[in-house]
């Protein structure tokens, strides 16, 4: 940990730091079509996107008899629609200026290969101190786990913390955390 840093700016992935709808949605429909699934953008963007797996593909599939697979599935087919993906240029330009004095993490439903997936594509991997990802938590947002964590990491208080969030369950874990929290809105 650097010398003189008391404070911690932490960052969801999509939605936040990057528009990823397009990427999340084609990625799942092609996971799903081998089930004979034809996934909705209007009904992904509404209602999974943001949120964890485990959540919503037992709702489109009814079932959790093929949850992994689907989900190993979408996760391979994220890189390919990676060029989909925007960049919030000026959060990255905020998280430049601020890396002097706050740690960086990054606190996502994402899988770990996702998260290095887009931070390697758009060469931004050292904008941030550590990554916590779905495989780091036992409770996805809502629960504010993965900022506790975070804060935990880097002995911070949640009063010398701020979270940049932008969807419903990421703005209440962020706001149960009891830091500081910025919504952000769609760019």
């Amino acid at each position: 940990m650097a010398v003189g840093k008391t404070k911690l700016a932490i960052f969801d992935l999509d939605g936040t730091l990057f528009n990823t709808d397009n990427v999340n949605y084609k990625a799942y429909r092609e996971a799903l079509l081998p089930y004979g699934i034809e996934l909705d953008r209007e009904y992904f963007v509404k209602y999974c996107n943001g949120r964890h797996y485990k959540e919503f593909i037992p709702k489109i599939m009814g079932s959790t008899e093929h949850l992994e697979a689907i989900h190993d599935a979408k996760k391979d087919y994220y890189k390919k629609f990676l060029d989909e993906a925007v960049i919030n240029k000026h959060l990255f330009a905020m998280i430049d200026a601020m890396r002097d004095t706050y740690y960086t993490a990054v606190v996502t439903t994402a899988s770990r290969k996702n998260v290095e997936d887009i931070l390697g594509r758009f060469g931004v991997s050292d904008s941030f101190d550590y990554c916590i990802t779905q495989e780091d938590i036992h409770k996805p947002k809502p629960d504010p786990e993965g900022f506790l964590l975070a804060m935990e990491h880097f002995g911070v208080t949640p009063a010398d913390s701020v979270i940049f969030e932008d969807s419903d369950v990421g703005i209440e874990a962020a706001r149960a955390s009891g830091a500081t929290v910025f919504v952000a809105d769609k760019f």
